[in-house]
């Protein structure tokens, strides 16, 4: 059997028993009108539109049949400035942002906002490169990742071999050190305090997208990176997909339903249903 239909099978068993505890509904138990008001799609992408780290057809399909629906996708990411420009580029989205809220591309190869002001990039990024060696005097197996060369506002190291006790730790350390930290399935990040992808996306909404209200806008993710699109105070309608469930315990705010498919076929199945939903009549 394909490994990735192992994944969805290993989910689908874990999701019942998971969801009764958490009371986080599946997709497939809400009614199609939930969805007939949505309008943007704001979305993670690592572990949430990929699979195994790659874009499928399926994905390629779904975002242009969104786009032809008239409903626009912005993905909202911890990758990198310099490869969140892109990607920005090439897809069929309404814009995106990187580096956890650092930074917003607007569609159309437009001259990126940066989000988080920083007033001198030079001793920034020095800040950041002591900061890692500090963590480093504690943890010696932590690797920078090949694309700090390429960001801006963060500092990212390899997530890979971490338990979740020196993640605890890790985010302490940071935290005494006056930066703020989080980590998603790929990267760790040290970053500015306060600066997040709920706080980017609302900055955006602000300035660039002011016609969206809340109930139209759906936020999707996976880790804990994720975690402040699903806070309901700003963003009422969340979407985790199945993969979400390995990190619930760790997160204070959980999205509003699950998915049954995992990663890239998790988003493409909510895209199916915001579809559906879509064209049925009023």
């Amino acid at each position: 059997m394909p490994s990735c239909c192992m994944i969805n099978i290993f989910y689908i068993l874990l999701k019942p028993r998971m969801s009764r505890h958490q009371s986080i509904p599946a997709l497939s138990e809400v009614s199609s009108t939930s969805f007939s008001n949505i309008r943007l799609i704001a979305t993670d992408m690592d572990g949430t539109i990929t699979r195994r780290g790659k874009f499928t057809p399926a994905l390629l399909q779904a975002l242009e049949d969104l786009a032809a629906a008239g409903i626009k996708v912005m993905i909202v990411t911890g990758r990198s400035a310099g490869w969140v420009s892109g990607l920005s580029a090439i897809m069929p989205v309404a814009g995106a942002m990187a580096e956890n809220g650092g930074l917003y591309f607007p569609p159309g190869n437009q001259k990126p906002v940066v989000l988080t002001p920083i007033p001198d990039l030079a001793k920034h990024r020095q800040h950041l490169a002591m900061t890692f060696e500090n963590l480093q005097t504690k943890f010696p197996q932590i690797q920078e990742s090949a694309d700090n060369r390429f960001r801006i506002t963060d500092w990212t190291f390899d997530v890979a071999a971490l338990r979740q006790d020196e993640l605890q730790t890790l985010d302490s350390l940071c935290q005494q050190m006056g930066w703020g930290f989080t980590y998603s399935n790929v990267q760790c990040h040290i970053k500015p305090q306060g600066q997040d992808k709920a706080v980017g996306l609302l900055q955006v909404l602000r300035e660039y997208l002011p016609l969206y209200l809340p109930e139209q806008i759906v936020t999707v993710g996976d880790s804990p990176n994720d975690e402040s699109l699903f806070d309901r105070r700003y963003f009422p309608i969340s979407v985790g997909v199945a993969n979400v469930l390995e990190y619930l315990n760790q997160l204070k705010y959980h999205p509003t339903y699950i998915t049954t498919a995992a990663e890239g076929e998790g988003f493409c199945e909510l895209s199916s249903y915001i579809l559906k939903s879509f064209y049925i009549p009023n």
